[in-house]
């Protein structure tokens, strides 16, 4: 049926063309659809509204129908409303005009700077009022239909990070965008992956050309061990090895270990003599200081009980006809983010087995929403006091009722995906660092370094002054005027000499990071300075902040997880491909690092509770490091990252 509106749209598009005045446009060689939008003052979204084969690419003697801007009788001036934070390169963006002709046709109002309603002229001569309202149609029927129409100031990462793919996919679906986008295209956002929801973004950051950063590159890596295949060994299995902690071990995933010892199919037994890689190939693994590689000492020992409680909400699926639970799993976020964990969690539990652990694992459907859940009743039902663990509900309400019903069993609670601040229960596992704890964590690693710190913030952003100013009074706050700006003599005053310089960047506004970078980069010949946020600002992602700017400046920032490339990690994405015919996205990963170390622990010969005490961990994109807060456990474990000239990012030491 959508194919049916896709093809009566074009249609109408057509008659709407027939209707109005338009001439033809024959393509010269090389030209292209921005530079024959500005020919006929015309956007580029008037061209490829009636051509939309356009978007494709152009070709040399291509017929184009260009619609003619005298012709319809209600055209209007092009002016543009300034809103906050806007600057000439935005707007001119946004219009597809030069920044210099801008200039020309708004000299008095450049002079005194842009500012927040002023009404400005936009060169090019006139836009046509009925393309306008004909552009919104087409942005309503077809972004059902698995398109997006280009909007002015959108990227390639904003638009892949709004349907749910990489930069990569949207790259390989739309060719003709490799080179940039141009205003008014029509894309293809299809996604086997995706959930349905803007709300949920999974998109990555796209990698920029190498060829931006002229320093030479220097290189640093985490990279553990190095395999260099020059021959094989011996290798005798010792009491309480696993398949999978010798794969591991060998750098090997566990089916090249097999395929060397097909003897392994029936299990790993203590005194077997293996073929691996000889001793001087391979550097022993190494696990990072102070964290442990529990499937190393993983034990059988008795059976213990593990409950996951995940809201599928089957009540409602089963009532729903075969289209209409299709149409739901298009459409339903939360459902497509419950079913993505649950696809990590089989993984863990199926690693699990591999490993021999010895754990019973229970699975209920919660059948929960904001509102409400089953929760308390499953509980009670099912005897769930007697379990060694639960992971869930997901809403935080219910994790913590979940907490409150098991505290006296002292059953721990493993909340998930939560970032709220909880309610403190003994038993409560908060397994996602709060926004608070993301910021404190920042904030104690440049204290640790005995910095000076200098916080440049936006003027309406209130509570994380108060929180700095709270929590660390010797913070140094830049002097921000109301509209943003900040003065480069007082900034450069804050600034030490011969100590290393923290400027925390707590703005999302686009003018006020330009400008404060901008001064900052002025006086890195001068002072040791690194660039901060202490949370994530999707405001960096867009092409206008250059990603040279944050490795000049070697962007801090913490993150929930990190890149890893071990072959472990990329065992795990291989067989859940294999598995799922779709490399896992953040939520199965989140499901299979929370589901498969709590499994661990629960299989080192103590309780989940003396483990979380004593062990930190890392599975494939997340740190396990609990430590008690005010009653309850979070999980501190951060990444400090930062970005590096050589456009490398690193974990900071």
């Amino acid at each position: 049926m959508k194919y049916f509106f896709l093809l009566f749209f074009a249609f109408a598009c057509v008659d709407a063309a027939s209707a109005q005045d338009y001439v033809k446009h024959k393509v010269s060689k090389s030209e292209t659809v921005t530079q024959i939008a500005k020919k006929y003052n015309v956007t580029p979204f008037d061209i490829y509204r009636l051509n939309p084969d356009a978007q494709n690419g152009l070709k040399e003697n291509d017929m184009l129908l260009i619609p003619s801007v005298k012709g319809t009788g209600k055209s209007k001036p092009r002016t543009h409303l300034v809103e906050q934070g806007e600057t000439l390169y935005s707007i001119a963006r946004k219009y597809d005009v030069n920044v210099k002709d801008l200039e020309k046709v708004n000299a008095d109002i450049v002079k005194g700077g842009l500012k927040k309603g002023q009404t400005i002229s936009i060169p090019g001569g006139t836009v046509d009022a009925v393309a306008t309202t004909s552009e919104t149609k087409i942005e309503k029927v077809v972004a059902t239909a698995n398109m997006h129409i280009v909007q002015a100031g959108e990227t390639k990462f904003s638009i892949a990070k709004k349907y749910h793919l990489s930069v990569a996919e949207l790259e390989k679906q739309n060719p003709s965008i490799t080179s940039g986008l141009q205003t008014g295209m029509t894309l293809r956002v299809a996604s086997e992956t995706r959930t349905g929801n803007a709300s949920e973004p999974i998109a990555e950051r796209p990698k920029p050309a190498i060829q931006e950063i002229t320093v030479p590159a220097k290189t640093e890596t985490e990279v553990v061990r190095k395999p260099v295949r020059t021959g094989y060994a011996n290798y005798e299995v010792k009491s309480g090895e696993t398949l999978f902690g010798l794969a591991k071990s060998f750098n090997l995933s566990e089916q090249q270990l097999i395929d060397l010892n097909p003897t392994l199919k029936d299990g790993v037994k203590t005194g077997m003599i293996l073929k691996v890689p000889s001793k001087g190939s391979i550097a022993a693994a190494e696990t990072r200081k102070d964290y442990t590689d529990l499937t190393k000492v993983a034990k059988g020992g008795d059976k213990k009980k593990l409950v996951l409680l995940l809201p599928f909400n089957a009540a409602k699926i089963s009532a729903d006809t075969t289209k209409a639970t299709a149409e739901r799993l298009k459409k339903d976020a939360f459902l497509n983010l419950t079913l993505d964990f649950y696809s990590g969690a089989l993984m863990a539990i199926d690693s699990a087995k591999t490993l021999g652990l010895n754990i019973d694992v229970k699975i209920y459907d919660s059948e929960e929403s904001k509102a409400s859940s089953k929760v308390i009743d499953i509980i009670r039902a099912n005897e769930l006091k007697n379990a060694d663990a639960v992971i869930g509900p997901f809403y935080q309400q219910h994790v913590e009722k979940a907490a409150e019903e098991l505290n006296a069993a002292n059953v721990p609670v493993i909340s998930p995906l939560s970032k709220e601040s909880a309610k403190k229960f003994s038993n409560l596992y908060q397994a996602m660092p709060s926004e608070q704890y993301t910021k404190k964590m920042v904030l104690d690693f440049m204290v640790g370094k005995g910095a000076n710190i200098v916080v440049v913030s936006d003027p309406k952003r209130t509570s994380n002054r108060e929180f700095i100013t709270t929590n660390y009074p010797d913070v140094k706050f830049a002097e921000v005027d109301p509209s943003g700006s900040v003065s480069a003599d007082k900034l450069r005053a804050l600034l030490v000499k011969d100590k290393q310089n923290y400027v925390v960047l707590d703005t999302e506004k686009t003018g006020m990071i330009l400008a404060t970078t901008n001064l900052l980069l002025n006086e890195v010949a001068n002072f040791k300075i690194q660039l901060v946020i202490i949370e994530p600002n999707e405001t960096l992602d867009f092409e206008e902040i250059s990603m040279k700017r944050l490795t000049v400046l070697k962007l801090v920032y913490p993150s929930m997880t990190r890149d890893n490339d071990s072959a472990s990690a990329q065992g795990f994405r291989d067989a859940f491909k294999a598995k799922n015919r779709v490399f896992p996205n953040q939520f199965a990963t989140r499901g299979f690092d929370v589901t498969f170390d709590t499994m661990l622990r629960l299989s080192q010969g103590k309780s989940f509770a003396d483990s979380a005490a004593e062990q930190k961990t890392e599975q494939v994109e997340s740190k396990f490091d609990y430590t008690p807060k005010d009653g309850g456990f979070v999980n501190k474990g951060i990444y400090i990252l930062q970005y590096n000239e050589d456009l490398s990012v690193k974990e900071v030491e």
